[in-house]
């Protein structure tokens, strides 16, 4: 993968450009490591010290994580997304659960009003490729079509907004639902989703928000605290 050759003038910023690029477009997906900087200097055709203040103006913008001796690693495809991810990465896992059931439900509601036949489409082939990722017992493939087809729901409601918040959002979910399935899928944690797809299919708004509300709560290990 070449990247195209930056003017002279303004380096820095057009080299920060160019990865923001890479990034924004998908080529370097999130958490996937970047070219090492002898790797950018050849592809850029620029100084060493113009590729460092790049990387670690990205680095703090909060789209690239520089880990020493592994790397430089992919986290998050847009400023609001890395900023939302520095922000909310320790947070209380319930307090993430009732903001993504909050988002969630929201959406599975509007998505049962408004879902064409291309998102039953789509959610349904994403559906599939859940459970497959489950029954192959790869915990980061589960974890990423779990997230693909959430995502998929979120987009069949409609809202660009809503869509883009949770896009933004979706890192810090994402590695929130990571540190819970750890490293092996365990067969009591399994959650059927189907429920959810036939409610919006239906058109059942509230029972597609109902749906959708209660499967953070259930990622949760610990069990929600008695009222006094």
């Amino acid at each position: 993968m070449a990247l195209g050759q930056p003017r002279r003038s303004g380096l820095s910023d057009q080299v920060i450009t160019q990865l923001r690029n890479q990034i924004t477009s998908g080529e370097w997906p999130v958490g996937t490591r970047i070219p090492t900087e002898p790797e950018l200097v050849e592809q850029l055709g620029v100084a060493r010290n113009t590729v460092r203040e790049a990387v670690r103006a990205l680095a703090h913008n909060g789209l690239l994580d520089i880990r020493q001796g592994s790397g430089t690693y992919v986290v998050a495809t847009s400023e609001l997304a890395g900023v939302m991810h520095r922000r909310f990465a320790d947070s209380d896992p319930r307090h993430v659960a009732e903001l993504r059931a909050t988002l969630e439900s929201s959406a599975a509601r509007l998505a049962a009003r408004r879902r064409t036949d291309r998102d039953l489409k789509q959610i349904d082939a994403l559906l599939a490729r859940r459970e497959e990722a489950w029954r192959s017992g790869d915990a980061e493939e589960f974890v990423t079509a779990d997230a693909v087809f959430h995502h998929a729901v979120v987009v069949a409601s409609h809202n660009d907004v809503l869509t883009e918040l949770y896009a933004d959002l979706g890192h810090v979910l994402r590695a929130w639902l990571r540190e819970d399935v750890g490293r092996e899928l365990r067969p009591e944690n399994h959650m059927d989703h189907g429920r959810l797809v036939e409610a919006i299919r239906e058109g059942d708004a509230e029972r597609a928000a109902t749906e959708a509300a209660g499967y953070p709560f259930m990622c949760l290990r610990s069990p929600e605290p008695q009222e006094p």
